[in-house]
């Protein structure tokens, strides 16, 4: 018979466990052993792992299976490299974080990057993940399955992290390249050089859709010319449009691609309506629509120029477009506009005759009053509202418009001056 005194386990004078440890948790070097022997069987299984996230790929990835063998291939290498920089990790926990972005992203080529997006790299870390978790039971040692299950965790959170990492370079190099390619197609546009190579620089910034129109405005304050270019280039591509942007001095110039979703004859305005809120304060003119990024150049030019000339028309509308503010433009000295007031209005008048032209300068010298051109000319009232409505249909401006009868006087007296001179 035991006459030994009874100890209860709540009683304190009975040994404690360890802190920190229970009774199931082996030791420190049972922990050891474990984790030697989890590391030698994730040795033995990584050729077989690697294969595995391979082929779980091309079942669940069907974007992986519409890439080019060696994009898959570097892939795969990549897959392999993960699975063995993770055992070497595993193998050395002291080592703390390990380095994601040397070990695995190191060995695929940096043009890796334009292939797969951000979204398809996590889908493929996803299916990394399920294909070691699903083997985890096979692969720990007796009594390491959650030792493995953890590492795994922590594992792929840094491989999560270094994606975003090696993603978020390359679109601060992409951008700042894009950016420098950006700048030097305006100044190309702006100043009429290179042409021949704007299309195969939109091509590499992938612009794709025509016609193009140019929009121009202050950029506001000092120091906000970066955020209102971003700002326009976001708001330009959630409407579905490419588009260019750059600043000369204070100006913002931004060029649209915008495809067919506009009928042509209200195309400038409705592309430029809704940038017209992100530029600064001042006139913003957008420039006539062209056919591609190649001829885009007159659009930029004609936008600038009609800018610049806009303090002359205080209450023009915003936006507004370039050739309402041909006479400005004119005035100020554009060759390109007063030949395209001569073109547009003086020849199709001088065509259909002297007594339009006549019938306009009258009108125009008496205050617009149509009985005192009517008495001018010795003819009824009524031939004189017949001649204006025909000057309004060969013109497309209205002589008894304010605006109208000023571009009809400034584009008459140019095509004088310019007829007098080819005289």
């Amino acid at each position: 018979m035991n006459t030994e005194p009874h100890q209860s386990k709540d009683d304190p004078a009975a040994p404690a466990a360890p802190e920190g440890r229970g009774a199931d948790t082996p030791s420190p070097t049972e922990q050891e052993r474990v984790r030697a022997e989890t590391v030698r069987r994730l040795e033995r299984s990584m050729g077989v792992l690697g294969t595995a996230a391979v082929s779980r790929m091309e079942q669940r990835l069907g974007w992986f299976r519409r890439m080019s063998a060696e994009d898959r291939s570097w892939i795969g290498l990549v897959a392999q490299s993960g699975v063995a920089a993770f055992v070497d990790w595993f193998r050395n926990p002291e080592r703390g974080r390990p380095a994601i972005t040397v070990e695995v992203f190191g060995t695929a080529p940096r043009e890796l990057t334009r292939s797969v997006s951000l979204q398809q790299t996590v889908d493929m870390i996803r299916v990394v993940i399920d294909v070691v978790e699903g083997q985890v039971e096979e692969l720990a040692a007796p009594g390491g399955a959650q030792q493995l299950r953890e590492a795994v965790l922590r594992y792929t959170r840094e491989v999560a992290f270094s994606s975003a990492k090696v993603y978020a370079r390359a679109a601060e190099a992409r951008g700042a390249w894009d950016a420098r390619l950006e700048a030097l197609i305006v100044d190309a546009l702006l100043h009429g050089d290179h042409e021949d190579g704007l299309q195969t620089w939109g091509s590499a910034l992938g612009w794709s859709h025509t016609p193009v129109v140019a929009v121009v405005g202050e950029a506001g304050g000092e120091g906000d010319g970066g955020k209102v270019l971003d700002d326009l280039r976001a708001a330009a591509r959630r409407l579905g449009h490419d588009v260019l942007a750059g600043m000369q001095g204070r100006r913002a110039v931004v060029v649209v691609g915008v495809g067919d979703r506009y009928p042509v004859r209200d195309l400038p305005g409705a592309a430029a309506e809704p940038l017209t809120g992100l530029f600064g304060s001042g006139p913003v003119v957008v420039g006539p629509a062209v056919p591609d990024l190649r001829a885009a150049g007159a659009s930029v030019r004609a936008a600038v120029n009609g800018l610049r000339a806009a303090v002359a028309w205080p209450d023009a509308p915003r936006p507004v477009p370039a050739d309402d503010l041909l006479p400005e433009r004119a005035l100020q000295g554009e060759v390109e506009a007063r030949r395209q007031l001569v073109e547009e209005v003086y020849v199709p008048l001088l065509g259909a005759g002297s007594p339009l032209l006549d019938t306009l300068s009258v009108y125009l010298e008496h205050a617009s009053s149509l009985e005192a051109t009517a008495r001018m000319l010795f003819v009824h009232p009524n031939t004189v509202r017949y001649r204006l409505s025909r000057i309004a249909e060969l013109t497309g401006r209205t002589p008894s418009d304010g605006r109208g009868s000023f571009v009809l006087r400034v584009a008459v007296a140019l095509g004088r001056l310019a007829g007098a001179e080819e005289g």
